[in-house]
């Protein structure tokens, strides 16, 4: 890596201004400097090159084959300059540099989404937010091993404390024509026992399982809940869904609920845990906070809509 670069980033700067704005006097207006000291700095990027990245048509600069890769090359480079001391503003702040949120898969991805929204408006806009979807041991591994830094999980490990904050539903369902629906009778295990089912991949590595099997020989194996509704869809499989996956498809009846003897619900509490504890910053704080006011939101929607 050479650490004396020849082209300085005043001089790329001086480059991309003047693609930017069509003309150098405007680019000199722009960052404050005289024209001739534009044109100087084209000029010594030209010299390093050897050869020339703008050309001239009457008033207006035009680039060539040579600029039109270096100005997107400058362009880039200039953004990461800028991102850097953004970084270092916002560290010097007190804000993290980066925040890691583990969230299990059964919690709907939109409203991470919402709350991962809500924070670029309200937080440091220089603090990367890293988002790992998990599912069973993998969740509780990535606090465990110190990988996240907020935790979406339906269950605490020893050792760290948790904010119970939501609850998701799981309805054991099947496509309108699966085979089930025309038992004529309430479905027991045994019944179910005969169709495939659609579980749930364990993402951890140190100790794995399958969420909800009922240890039937056919089945199918998946890594997202997403893709369990497909199958089921598709009339694959048979499967314990959220129901906030499932919604649309249960109001339009192409999955129908399965007529079952027992636990043809399963509710799963989820609990909101910091993984950092006191020594949580800004961002971590901000996040949880965030999570916190949307479940209040979502449990005053669902306390307003049973009155209605």
């Amino acid at each position: 890596m050479n650490l004396s670069p020849k082209i300085t980033l005043e001089q790329w700067a001086s480059l991309v201004a003047v693609v930017n704005e069509g003309s150098y006097a405007k680019a000199a207006d722009l960052l404050n400097k005289s024209q001739s000291t534009v044109s100087y700095a084209i000029s010594r990027i030209e010299e390093h090159l050897g050869g020339q990245v703008l050309k001239l048509h009457g008033r207006k600069a035009e680039l060539t084959d040579l600029g039109k890769v270096m100005v997107r090359k400058a362009k880039k480079l200039l953004e990461e300059v800028d991102g850097i001391e953004q970084l270092a503003q916002c560290v010097s702040r007190g804000w993290e540099a980066e925040v890691s949120i583990a969230v299990d898969v059964i919690y709907p991805i939109n409203e991470v989404l919402d709350v991962i929204e809500l924070f670029t408006e309200q937080g440091e806009t220089a603090t990367r937010v890293r988002f790992l979807e998990t599912s069973l041991s993998g969740t509780d591994e990535a606090l465990l091993d110190g990988l996240a830094d907020l935790v979406i999980a339906p269950r605490v490990p020893p050792g760290f404390i948790g904010e119970q904050f939501d609850s998701i539903e799981f309805l054991a369902v099947a496509h309108k024509d699966h085979p089930l629906h025309s038992i004529d009778r309430p479905i027991t295990i045994h019944d179910l026992e005969s169709y495939r089912q659609v579980v749930l991949r364990d993402t951890g590595t140190k100790r794995t399982q399958d969420a909800g099997w009922l240890g039937s020989e056919q089945r199918i194996t998946v890594s997202h809940f997403s893709t369990s509704v497909n199958v089921v869809k598709r009339g694959l499989a048979f499967g314990w869904l959220p129901t906030g996956y499932t919604q649309a498809e249960l109001q339009s009846g192409e999955l129908k609920p399965l007529n079952l003897e027992q636990g043809a619900k399963r509710s799963i509490n989820l609990f909101l845990i910091n993984a950092r504890g006191e020594r949580a910053g800004p961002a971590v704080r901000l996040l949880m906070e965030l999570f916190l006011k949307q479940s209040k939101q979502k449990a005053l929607a669902k306390k307003g809509a049973r009155t209605e």
